[in-house]
């Protein structure tokens, strides 16, 4: 079976077309290679996806003949992805928070607040 179609049949992508979009740009990898959407998958492998800035790891446990449902995914695949993947998409909605794009606008006035008690603990030390 196609990589794309497998990513498409156990549920990793909505639609097949967003399955060979994400290959073709190399956010689908078999051993640290990126591959094209016509690369065949066989069972035993471990597959990388990025997708939303978390790399899943995905081992293939047996091929569905179509599109499975959600119930039934599990016996296709096995998510072999680290918690510490999870942990750093914790951390950049942190990061995200307290980031300004430059020439954005003005500072609201909780951001001046904030600019304000960050200069207050600086000048204290």
């Amino acid at each position: 079976m196609r990589i794309d179609k497998y990513l498409w049949c156990i549920r990793v992508f909505k639609t097949r077309s967003i399955a060979t979009t994400a290959c073709k740009k190399g956010q689908v990898k078999i051993d640290g290679k990126s591959i094209k959407p016509s690369k065949e998958v066989f069972g035993n492998e471990l597959i990388v996806v990025r997708k939303n800035q978390i790399n899943y790891q995905i081992k293939v446990l047996n091929l569905p003949e179509s599109r499975v449902g959600a119930k039934l995914v599990d016996q296709y695949r096995k998510d072999v992805t680290p918690k510490e993947e999870f942990e750093k998409t914790e951390l950049l909605k942190y990061a995200k928070d307290y980031y300004r794009k430059k020439g954005i606008g003005r500072p609201t006035k909780k951001d001046r607040r904030d600019i304000d008690n960050y200069q207050d603990y600086t000048t204290e030390e």
